[in-house]
């Protein structure tokens, strides 16, 4: 039997709900048949562990977390401690670590939940947003100089290079390809950013050109706003860079209902080192604490954790499992309009894997 070692870093606010929820319903499904178990190790870095020791993480960290076959990650975020400190110090740190340098977001509109585009249909809203992850507008370059003086300046540096569009958009035309439309979207801005951007869109046509079955286009970001609202249904995979894929999947993730039931993975295509899934919803400390937290986009996290793994049919189970729980608006939480709590949400999920099961078995 297969034991995968994943570790779960619940980081601050509502991640320390729903790792722990996330890390129920992977137990559950390791119960409930299947050749693998899960072995777990906890970490418990973040705001806390900050106050404590001046760092969001050790400095060795990414040894503890080197040999892992996945990570489950909450969140990064402290109102007390400023927000770069937070993500530079740990999400960013493990990201950039372990060269996972493809964000993957897929975005749907699950059973049950009324998401705010009247006229758009299920079928109508199903994308998966690649966001380039490694480098671009969160390169980290930059500097501040004569602070405190009239004079002071500050600069942020986007950088991308050629190795790494050509890998992202190689890993987007790939995904693209898999998927039955086989329709990949381009986003830009090289009109007004004309140098890295414009190599970007360079890159993208030299690189369709591996990829003759795959129809695409390109669209300005700006543009690409209104595109998502209005016409849905003419997007299938869209690859961006770092800043602006982030802007669009929170989009994406309200377009389909709420921020809570969106999931993310930080891939190593490479499999060099172990990749990171997390919800995209932040810490939420607004309701930490209070049971409010949607455990949703953690448990679609495992999904595609699992598919990650290659445990393609558990993936389906679990996610067979969320969608028979949005579909019912007793189980939704507070952000769908309902009053269920984290804790009966990952319940009712628990109980489909193992009812799931138990129905194989006969």
């Amino acid at each position: 039997m297969k034991t995968y070692a994943i570790a779960t870093i619940p980081g601050d606010g509502i991640g320390k709900e729903v790792v722990p929820a996330g890390q129920e319903v992977l137990e559950a499904l390791a119960q409930s048949g299947g050749n693998f178990k899960f072995s777990f190790e906890n970490f418990d870095w973040g705001g806390d562990y900050y106050r404590e020791h001046g760092e969001m993480m050790p400095a060795d960290g990414l040894d503890a977390l080197r040999h892992k076959d996945a990570i489950l990650f909450g969140s990064a975020g402290d109102p007390h401690i400023p927000d770069h400190i937070t993500l530079w110090g740990l999400r960013l740190k493990i990201c950039q670590g372990f060269d996972q340098y493809a964000n993957v977001r897929p975005t749907r509109i699950l059973p049950g939940i009324d998401g705010p585009l009247k006229r758009c249909g299920p079928d109508d809203l199903n994308w998966v947003i690649v966001r380039e992850n490694s480098e671009g507008e969160y390169s980290g370059v930059g500097g501040r100089v004569h602070q405190g003086h009239p004079i002071e300046a500050a600069t942020d540096v986007s950088i991308m290079t050629r190795a790494g569009v050509e890998r992202i958009m190689r890993f987007a035309f790939r995904l693209a390809q898999s998927r039955p439309r086989k329709l990949l979207t381009v986003i830009t801005k090289s009109n007004a950013q004309r140098h890295a951007m414009v190599m970007w869109d360079e890159i993208a046509l030299q690189i369709s050109k591996e990829f003759t079955d795959v129809a695409w286009d390109k669209e300005l970001v700006d543009a690409a706003t209104a595109r998502m609202v209005n016409r849905p249904a003419t997007l299938d995979t869209i690859v961006a860079t770092n800043l602006q894929a982030d802007i669009l999947s929170d989009l994406a993730a309200a377009l389909a209902g709420s921020l809570g039931i969106a999931p993310t993975g930080n891939i190593d295509p490479e499999r060099r080192y172990p990749s990171m899934f997390e919800p995209i919803h932040g810490s939420a400390f607004d309701i930490m604490g209070k049971g409010l937290a949607n455990p949703v986009g953690t448990f679609w996290s495992v999904v595609m954790l699992l598919e990650h793994l290659g445990e393609v049919d558990a993936a389906r189970r679990v996610m067979s499992a969320i969608e028979q729980v949005t579909a019912d608006p007793r189980l939704h939480t507070r952000d769908l309009g309902g009053k269920a709590t984290t804790a009966e949400v990952t319940q009712a999920v628990c109980e489909l894997l193992t009812a799931g099961a138990r129905r194989l078995a006969a």
